[in-house]
């Protein structure tokens, strides 16, 4: 797996694919770490197990014409580079982890009905006519666009779809709640700090 190839959210395979990626940056943190110890102790890179003696030469070589402040194979922002690298993922691993956890839920609001597709992960509105060009206007504003393969007006099924549905009166429950409202409360993080 690549690190340009962008996952997106919606992927159903998301978490699996970000959480090889993640698999992919820790143990490459690692590398580097060991490589960087293997030289400071060694003041080469010869003789290290996964570098040819000709490999060797030619980075103990570029790292002595380096800059004066960055002495090792792996200068010191690749591996900071790298760990932010890392944490992000494991926050976007949390947050899809989280999303389906909650089990988002629809309504029926005057003049339609809210779908929450967990297999296409969108929120989508299905309505009974065709909204008018005002509220077509306020759906755009809050990132819902039309899907014609869906015939519906869809963004992707998260705390922020909820939220901006929750903006827009005309999407109000038919008993007049704000579609956050009704939502399942999402599971509590574990207080580590115990």
């Amino acid at each position: 797996m690549g690190f340009n190839n962008p996952i997106k959210s919606d992927d159903p395979q998301a978490i699996e694919k970000l959480t090889a990626k993640l698999k992919e940056c820790q143990e490459k943190q690692e590398y580097m770490k060991d490589v960087n110890k293997y030289y400071r102790h060694n003041g080469t890179l010869k003789g290290y197990p996964d570098i040819s003696n000709e490999e060797a030469i030619k980075l103990d070589a570029q790292i002595k014409s380096g800059y004066s402040w960055e002495q090792q194979p792996y200068p010191s922002y690749h591996l900071q580079n790298n760990n932010q690298e890392i944490n992000r993922l494991k926050k976007r691993i949390d947050e899809l982890k989280r999303n389906q956890e909650v089990g988002f839920v629809g309504w029926e609001f005057n003049g339609g009905k809210a779908v929450a597709n967990k297999e296409l992960n969108r929120l989508q509105l299905l309505f009974d006519e065709k909204p008018s060009a005002e509220q077509r206007k306020e759906l755009k504003q809050n990132g819902f666009v039309w899907a014609p393969s869906e015939q519906a007006w869809q963004r992707q099924l998260n705390r922020n779809a909820i939220s901006a549905a929750s903006f827009i009166d005309f999407l109000k429950t038919t008993d007049g709640k704000k579609p956050y409202q009704i939502q399942p409360k999402p599971p509590v993080k574990d207080d580590l700090s115990r």
